[in-house]
């Protein structure tokens, strides 16, 4: 397995190849190649934000450098190629800036199926800084992106494959906006895709439309999605065991515990070393009341709750939930919560090892884990809260 100092040097070295392989595309204000296609909505400045569309300098099949579904088993070296390859073309747009034509030609890009011919001409070359982009700091919501320039023109192929699922939700004005996000997802539109849709000022009703952060669209989309089949969930018959549900992949280390349980519990905790050796710690947890506050550890969250409802809704059981996270020091740079998402899902896919206790259950799933199991279960709710509910029902059995 490689070091984390070996995938930051490799990580370095393909930056810089493919800054070279295409060093005359980036030395001209015009750029042409298939966007995935590929929007984008910044949160800095808000309310006026910047916007624009991802090309990359490449054209075909560009789909899989902004779908995340397809990105379970690739490198980080991998991903982060994808990324930076999309230059983003910008332009500061009042949020709540819904209609216009350059606006417009962006929510109809967001709606189409296929990878998309695009021109884009910049004010200036686009800048390609990989300091700024290798933010070794932990987890962000969205992936990392590639070279950045003021907009000055934007124009796509005259033909485009849109999705009906998306342009019918889209000109349907009265049509709630987590009820637009919850009809994509029942009718098999990727997470990825309604975020986009979402972003762009596409779902809801008329007088409410805005733009939305990219990084906000992503958590909300989870949000809306998990909190509509918890309520579902809540009306299944309960899991008999304990089990327990692990995967590793990219330096994150998870173990997903699902607990028998009458009532809806869910608590993430994320744990590292940093680089004085020094634990850091980050947990939420919410009961069936709900979260009381926004989580500390944001959109890794809900992106994580809703691989837990995903699973539990296919089952047709209710369980609470205890998730693990240890981030190692090989994940050298944040990826995007897509991938707590699709590793939740991966680990949930495969088969269970069962226990009677919870107590056998939490050791299997700290095995592998370099953080004991007395820092895990130090500040869990959840845990506590298992605790208290057994000794209620030894008390109970004592007493017939």
């Amino acid at each position: 397995m490689s070091t984390a100092n070996e995938i930051k040097s490799q990580l370095e070295k393909n930056w810089i190849k493919f800054l070279n392989d295409n060093s005359a595309k980036f030395s001209l204000k015009t750029l042409s190649g298939a966007t995935p296609p590929s929007v984008f909505v910044g949160r800095y400045g808000y309310p006026k934000v910047k916007v624009g569309p991802m090309v990359p300098p490449l054209h075909g099949d560009t789909t899989i450098l902004d779908k995340p579904e397809m990105w379970l088993g690739k490198s980080i070296e991998e991903i982060v190629n994808y990324r930076l390859s999309l230059v983003r073309g910008v332009s500061n747009i009042d949020i709540h800036s819904t209609s216009g034509k350059y606006v417009e030609s962006l929510q109809e890009l967001a709606m189409t199926s296929k990878s998309v011919e695009s021109e884009v001409t910049f004010e200036k070359t686009p800048i390609a800084d990989i300091e700024q982009e290798k933010n070794l700091g932990l987890d962000t919501d969205s992936a990392p992106f590639g070279p950045v320039a003021s907009l000055k023109t934007f124009k796509t192929s005259s033909s485009l494959s849109v999705d009906q699922r998306l342009e019918n939700v889209f000109y349907d004005k009265d049509l709630r906006a987590a009820e637009g996000i919850v009809n994509l997802y029942q009718g098999g539109v990727e997470v990825s895709r309604i975020c986009r849709v979402l972003s762009m000022g596409m779902l809801g009703l008329q007088k409410n439309r805005r733009l939305v952060p990219t990084k906000w669209s992503i958590s909300a989309t989870d949000d809306v999605i998990s909190a509509c089949l918890i309520k579902e969930i809540e009306t299944f018959p309960t899991i008999d065991f304990f089990e327990v549900h692990k995967h590793t992949h990219l330096g994150n280390y998870y173990s997903v515990i699902l607990i028998p349980d009458d009532i809806w519990g869910f608590e993430m905790q994320e744990a590292w070393y940093d680089n004085n050796g020094n634990l850091g710690v980050g947990i939420d947890f919410e009961n069936a009341n709900g979260l009381d506050r926004y989580p500390s550890i944001a959109g890794a969250y809900f992106a994580a709750r809703l691989g837990v409802a995903e699973h539990l809704f296919k089952r047709r059981h209710k369980a609470a939930a205890l998730i693990l996270r240890e981030i190692r020091p090989e994940y050298v740079m944040p990826l995007g919560v897509w991938q707590i998402r699709e590793g939740i899902r991966k680990a949930l896919d495969g088969e269970a090892k069962r226990f009677d206790n919870f107590h056998n259950a939490l050791s299997f799933a700290c095995v592998n884990l370099s953080i004991s199991k007395n820092e895990w279960i130090r500040n869990s709710k959840i845990y506590k809260n298992t605790k208290e509910q057994m000794r209620i029902t030894d008390f109970f059995k004592r007493q017939l």
